[in-house]
């Protein structure tokens, strides 16, 4: 009976590697082959060992799914709790307790809805920020929320309500639409009717006023995601050592397809070269490759396999290997 293969020491997840927008399969299919080259090689020396499918309108993206899996994290649609991990990993104390991050953000308004823009963009500093969550607080109080502040753009909020809260992840909704994403039932219609009271506040409120004389967006708005429990008692899984590429996210979300083929070139030349290093060394390297819909994980496998079966990457161009996601 053969040994089991080591589990991996490496796994890069990738999201974005393919996009909803009609404009991403020219991108991809315009790349030159050079572009993907060492990543080609890399998968050579893989086996697809697990597959993630989906659909474009969930609100955890795939390579949240793929992530919470890695972690031993449950992960209903929308109720991955990443805040309540977040809490965890800072030394809160492991309890059930039902958490959300709450990101305080600017809504495009147009004539027939709100886009979200990336709240990065606010450039928001940490006396705004603390400024906002005291002026906050108090509404949120009453539907039994309590704010911690965690970052400029993120804040900590723990209250029941989020514990059947599914909410989209940032990445669903960045420069789109909000109302589609926008948390439903009955707690989603308190966290809507919490929403406008707060665009009320914030739109005579003096940071915003600071803000507009230096004509820097105004913080107009928040968003719920993160939302959920961690189970009681909770053991995460010790995951490899795993590296998140976003820059094909960053130039997804700005539609820059010509940035978007850069960032696979410069991917390819960083990580896809230490990790192909590291496989070739004889390490366990794990690829997830996450679209908007689906992610496909591929792990190294052994030469004897290897040497049996004919080339994954080397049976389609990379552009036909994306297109399942």
């Amino acid at each position: 009976m053969s040994a089991a293969p080591p589990p991996p020491q490496h796994h890069w997840v990738l999201p974005f590697a393919a996009c909803a927008s009609d404009d991403w399969l020219p991108a991809i299919q315009a790349m030159p082959p050079a572009a993907s080259r060492h990543l080609g090689k890399l998968l050579q020396g893989m086996k697809l060992v697990h597959t993630d499918s989906g659909d474009v309108r969930s609100l955890s993206p795939p390579h949240e799914r793929v992530l919470a899996r890695a972690l031993g994290l449950p992960a209903p649609d929308g109720l991955i709790p990443w805040a309540a991990w977040q809490h965890l990993q800072g030394g809160g104390v492991p309890a059930a307790r039902a958490w959300a991050f709450i990101t305080p953000c600017h809504w495009a308004m147009g004539r027939e809805h709100a886009t979200m823009t990336d709240p990065a963009a606010l450039d928001l500093s940490e006396a705004e920020s603390h400024t906002l969550l005291a002026a906050m607080q108090p509404y949120f109080e009453t539907y039994g929320i309590t704010l911690h502040h965690a970052a400029p753009t993120r804040w900590l909020a723990e209250g029941e309500l989020f514990r059947d809260l599914p909410s989209a992840s940032l990445d669903r909704v960045l420069g789109r639409n909000v109302d589609p994403w926008l948390p439903g039932g009955v707690p989603g219609r308190a966290m809507r009717l919490l929403q406008n009271e707060m665009q009320m506040l914030l739109y005579t409120h003096a940071v915003n006023d600071a803000r507009a004389a230096r004509r820097q967006p105004a913080v107009n708005s928040f968003w719920i995601s993160g939302s959920g429990a961690l189970p009681d008692p909770f053991h995460a899984r010790v995951p490899p050592d795993t590296t998140i590429s976003r820059s094909l996210a960053h130039a997804a979300f700005s539609d820059d397809w010509a940035a978007y083929t850069q960032a696979w070139t410069a991917l390819d030349a960083g990580e896809g070269v230490r990790l192909l290093a590291l496989q070739q060394g004889g390490a366990t390297v794990r690829l997830s490759l996450c679209g908007e819909r689906n992610a496909r994980t591929f792990e190294t496998t052994s030469t004897g396999i290897f040497s049996r079966m004919k080339s994954l990457f080397g049976q389609q161009p990379l552009s036909v290997l994306l297109e399942q996601l």
